[in-house]
């Protein structure tokens, strides 16, 4: 079977993650090429990746036996893409969040009613541990959840996970949130490590949201992402058991409780001689992930996009949704109504958007 070949549009951090992705699974996917504006930075790609770059839009979307467009390029300017792309009968996996406003998100709802083809790459609750944590949720063993602390990742990525581990879509919650700012010693950043010590400043959002019978709390600061003093945290509850980041406890009968703990398996590790990728989450004995990439070496993340590719080319030949415009713009909408409730100070009541089916 022949590769996949699909373009990028946007040469920034983001746009790389699908660059390596396709270097690590050339039988799987092709770049053809990539819209990239500033001449320099086009060639650094070019002899770093070994792939064609374009100067317009226009000389990209000349390329034939394209399955998709990737678009990573500022939210502002997304739905502009997009309606170019829709205009080229184009199909689009967008980075997150599609558009930087509500009037950009009812927007881009009115051009998928006219037939434009949009997914978005939502990768967090596509990487491994989340895909185990879920599927535990979804086996039924929490019982009924009714809530969902998530300390994972910022606005709509985080929003995105709290949802979906309560087993919510469009429900409109009220919201009551705060913004909290201390000192931390500074971490890594997307240069790399610190190169001496200095204090930063680390702003935390916290936000409740009241779904009536469901509770999700977003808990976030920036810094999480890459301190190495700041980790993530996952709270989770049924009438039957919980999630507590790695560990789990649960009822198996009303005398026997269970618990059992998440266990990451890879490979190349103490002398294992198969290569180093990874392989999958226990939970007991059970699989509750097994990594579909084996023997890529690719990071978690990496495999969350990874994954998003094949959902899109899956989602190109006429499958299912892999993370729906809709689903996007209700993150994004929920994220944005969170910082409008923290610049007010009052309890913000969301309302259903067009969207919402």
């Amino acid at each position: 079977m022949n590769p996949s070949r699909f373009a990028i549009v946007g040469g920034g951090w983001r746009s790389q993650f699908f660059l390596r992705v396709a270097q690590a699974l050339p039988e799987r996917f092709e770049v053809a090429g990539m819209f990239v504006r500033d001449e320099a930075k086009g060639r650094a790609l070019e002899a770093e990746w070994g792939v064609k770059t374009y100067r317009t839009l226009d000389e990209l979307l000349c390329l034939s036996d394209l399955r998709f467009v990737v678009v990573s390029v500022p939210r502002t300017v997304t739905p502009q893409i997009l309606t170019t792309l829709a205009e080229h009968a184009l199909p689009a996996l967008t980075e997150t969040p599609p558009a930087a406003d509500l009037d950009g998100l009812l927007m881009l709802h009115e051009l998928s009613k006219r037939g434009a083809r949009i997914q978005v790459a939502e990768q967090y609750h596509l990487q491994p541990l989340h895909v185990a944590r879920l599927n535990f949720v979804r086996s039924g063993k929490l019982g009924h959840v009714t809530q969902a602390q998530v300390s994972i990742a910022h606005d709509y990525h985080g929003i995105s996970l709290l949802r979906r581990f309560l087993g919510l879509t469009f429900e409109s919650p009220k919201i009551t949130a705060h913004r909290f700012t201390s000192s931390l010693i500074a971490g890594p950043d997307r240069s790399g490590p610190p190169t001496h010590e200095h204090t930063v400043t680390s702003e935390q959002q916290i936000a409740y949201l009241d779904f009536g019978d469901k509770l999700g709390v977003f808990d976030f600061a920036s810094e999480q992402y890459r301190s190495w003093i700041r980790s993530n945290r996952l709270l989770v509850r049924g009438d039957r058991g919980e999630i507590n980041n790695h560990q789990v406890r649960y009822l198996q009968d009303y005398r026997t409780p269970v618990t059992l703990t998440f266990t990451r398996q890879d490979a190349g590790e103490e002398g294992n001689l198969e290569g180093y990728f990874h392989r999958g989450i226990l939970l007991g004995s059970e699989w509750l992930y097994t990594n579909p990439f084996i023997p890529a070496r690719l990071s978690d993340d990496e495999i969350a996009v990874a994954s998003c590719m094949v959902g899109m080319d899956q989602y190109v030949d006429g499958g299912a949704d892999m993370y729906s415009l809709a689903e996007a713009s209700q993150d994004q909408y929920i994220s944005l109504m969170i910082a409008q409730a923290i610049a007010s100070g009052q309890t913000i009541t969301t309302t259903r958007q067009p969207w919402a089916v």
